[in-house]
């Protein structure tokens, strides 16, 4: 499939703090195409997640353009971004991002909800049951584990069965062999729902296993590198 779900125009971020104006990131352009798997990697502090939360529209560049799916974000007013992020985006994160109030399948079924979808508890029961947690369905996030909470994470993520899956260090909170675990079943997934995956990650391992990978430095975009992303097959068991 050659259709860009992403494009990056020339976009940089700036902001002003107490001695000036600091750059975060200067003229990076991309595109992304429909079912790529794309690596973001580079030092702490070259821009990696403020580049992810500009191409999800959770911020806007001081200037330069990004498309999601077609359209652009900055004709978007921040309800019109969300709807986009709602019908489009699904986000997995470090610190998983569980509502501590829900169980694990209110969790799930939360953006269905606000979404109107109908056969919310079904599908919502069966993702959990896909990820390995159809025993932890009333389980409260403070009662599993720490692989346990990004199941769930991964689970409500692809519950919209999502054309774009961006992912911020989704094994940054997990010891080694637990992130290898959420690695198989994230890349798992997203094969069997053919989206499209842009994940920012500090760990080379997990980078070769994409299809792509793009390297920040200072704010800059210095490389662009296709891969033979390294196969892995997913063990129900970790």
């Amino acid at each position: 499939m050659s259709e860009k779900i992403i494009e990056v125009v020339d976009l940089g971020k700036e902001v002003k703090d107490a001695i000036g104006t600091l750059t975060i990131l200067s003229a990076v352009s991309f595109s992304v195409k429909t079912g790529e798997t794309v690596a973001i990697v580079g030092a702490s502090g070259s821009g990696k997640s403020t580049l992810l939360g500009l191409i999800a529209g959770l911020d806007r560049g001081t200037h330069g353009t990004v498309r999601l799916g077609g359209e652009d974000l900055s004709s978007l007013d921040e309800d019109g971004r969300a709807r986009l992020r709602a019908a489009k985006v699904g986000f997995v994160f470090q610190s998983f991002q569980l509502l501590p109030h829900l169980s694990a399948l209110e969790n799930v079924m939360l953006p269905m909800e606000l979404q109107g979808a109908g056969s919310a508890r079904e599908r919502s029961q069966d993702m959990l049951a896909e990820v390995g947690l159809a025993k932890r369905f009333h389980h409260y996030p403070k009662t599993l584990s720490g692989g346990e909470q990004q199941r769930v994470a991964l689970a409500r993520a692809f519950v919209m069965r999502p054309p774009l899956l961006l992912a911020d260090e989704p094994t940054g909170s997990l010891d080694a062999a637990t992130g290898l675990g959420i690695m198989d079943l994230m890349f798992k997934l997203n094969s069997e729902y053919t989206s499209t995956l842009v994940m920012v990650t500090h760990d080379t391992d997990i980078a070769k296993r994409c299809a792509r990978r793009l390297t920040l430095s200072a704010g800059q975009l210095i490389a662009d590198e296709s891969l033979a992303p390294l196969a892995h097959e997913y063990d129900a068991t970790r």
